[in-house]
């Protein structure tokens, strides 16, 4: 390839400007709180703990609304137990191994329950198996799994409950 002409770049960067300018401007509807939070639910675990940190450092108010709407794989254990095994239906095995893997052991609890025995058998054998896993490979199975349950969610076919208990179901 070859090199880009500055005043091009500098031309691509002013309309870029003025699209997000716009789209900003027709989305003012929501809260700017929600926004960023759905900014932060796209970033990877790291990238999210750098960006929150900073902005706790200069509003911690801010930090804290956005973190209370956020959707994160941990956030994953507030299914009940049909979404959960819908969920366990559509995620590839070997990502939910990965993911599992850099878990904490109350969410590996949490999904090993919503499995039959065997199955979770199998998980734990495949989880030996893999040995060391980059965290970075455990984030994008952890992501990939979190887009799967909105995705499920979009169609209506599990239902996620708000982090306030809000949303929870008295049988």
């Amino acid at each position: 390839m070859e090199s880009i002409q500055k005043d091009i770049l500098v031309k691509i960067e002013q309309t870029l400007r003025i699209e997000f300018m716009a789209n900003l401007s027709q989305t003012r509807r929501r809260d700017a709180h929600e926004l960023m939070a759905d900014i932060f639910n796209n970033f990877d675990r790291q990238t999210e703990t750098r960006f929150l940190t900073a902005l706790e450092e200069n509003s911690r108010e801010s930090a804290d609304r956005i973190k209370q709407l956020m959707f994160t794989f941990d956030d994953l254990s507030r299914l009940d137990a049909a979404g959960m095994q819908t969920l366990l239906r559509s995620v590839d095995k070997d990502k939910l191994a990965v993911a599992l893997k850099g878990a904490s052991d109350k969410m590996r609890d949490f999904f090993m329950q919503n499995m039959s025995q065997r199955a979770a058998k199998m998980l734990k054998e495949d989880m030996e198996v893999l040995g060391p896993v980059r965290l970075r490979d455990v984030d994008e199975a952890q992501s990939g799994m979190v887009n799967m349950a909105k995705d499920l969610a979009a169609r209506g076919e599990i239902q996620i409950s708000k982090k306030g208990g809000e949303d929870e179901m008295v049988y």
